[in-house]
């Protein structure tokens, strides 16, 4: 199949290395020259500048969406309007409002949309997944995570300090990717509790975010995303009744990407302790990308879906409303 990148940052460009055997035939950013680089990677790949030529397009099947927050949801209803299966960076839009007319598209349409919420598919998610699949866990209880780095020089006047830009801060940079994941796991969440808040970034967006989910059967995740981490990290723990899953780096600054599984013993004391870790390069921007072409093969709806990113912003705008922060003007 043949597909069209539309933002040609770092996410395009990672985007553009793992399209699992598809074929890149346009680039589209409104600065030309980034246009330029990625297509002249790839033979036949033409550089554009106006998202628009693309939906045009009658050789383009599949459009990926890796432009800025405030962008993201107008050119995916495009895209679906346009009869193109599309791939959405999340957050999928700077509010759940504006996901609204593409839900409604989706529905009137045969095409696909799905949103990336790449970490589902780090390998220690997959085995993850894997074990409580296979019942290794017993009934979750609860979810305890962290995600955070530490920013920059200059961090504070990037787009994502722009509300206008970004509709907000770290908690829906980096906390939806823990919020998405939570929800993967324990499934909706019926209560949401948290705060946001700017403690060092002179910035009008959230430097950190806290958040308390509960499903109706009283699960809970309790979640926190940072940047003012000042070293990278990441840590995502799941407790079920039978043992617990630990999930620990990403690679690269977050540290080797590891998850270890704590067996519970029927007389209880130190649990038996299985560790994978996974010191090669991050393959989930494929393995995900490969999901979707299953997807679009057997007319199947994606795993991580637009409804999955309404959710997750929905929580974040709790969050927000509870903070007094206006992050989507």
């Amino acid at each position: 199949m043949n597909v069209a990148i539309i933002g040609c940052g770092l996410i395009g460009q990672k985007r553009a290395k793992t399209l699992a055997g598809c074929r890149l035939v346009a680039c589209v950013d409104h600065i030309q020259e980034k246009a330029e680089v990625l297509a002249k990677q790839f033979p036949g790949c033409v550089a554009l500048t106006d998202w628009h030529d693309v939906m045009r397009r009658s050789d383009v099947d599949i459009i990926i969406v890796a432009t800025l927050h405030a962008t993201l949801a107008e050119i995916g209803l495009a895209a679906v309007q346009a009869g193109k299966h599309v791939l959405l960076e999340k957050p999928a839009g700077k509010r759940a409002s504006e996901l609204d007319a593409l839900m409604i598209a989706l529905e009137k349409s045969d095409v696909l949309a799905r949103v990336g919420f790449n970490h589902r598919y780090h390998r220690a998610f997959r085995k993850a997944r894997e074990l409580i699949d296979e019942g290794a866990l017993g009934e979750i209880m609860f979810i305890r995570a962290r995600y955070g780095h530490g920013g920059r020089i200059g961090y504070d006047k990037e787009w994502r300090a722009q509300p206008a830009l970004s509709g907000g801060g770290e908690l829906i940079d980096q906390g939806v990717h823990l919020i998405d994941l939570a929800r993967s796991f324990l499934g909706d969440f019926s209560d949401v509790q948290g705060h946001a808040q700017t403690y060092f970034w002179d910035m009008p967006v959230d430097d950190n975010g806290f958040l308390l989910l509960k499903t109706s059967k009283n699960q809970v995740a309790f979640l926190h995303a940072s940047c003012t981490e000042w070293k990278n990290l990441f840590s995502f723990e799941i407790y079920g009744q039978k043992g617990k899953i630990d999930v620990n780096g990403l690679g690269g600054s977050y540290g080797v990407e590891r998850i270890t599984f704590y067996k519970m013993s029927p007389a209880m004391g130190p649990p038996e302790t299985l560790i994978w870790e996974y010191p090669m390069a991050d393959d989930s921007w494929e393995v995900e990308f490969a999901e979707f072409i299953e997807d679009i093969k057997h007319k199947r709806q994606p795993a991580a879906s637009v409804r999955d990113a309404h959710a997750a912003l929905k929580i974040v705008e709790e969050i927000y409303r509870k903070s007094h922060y206006d992050c989507c003007s």
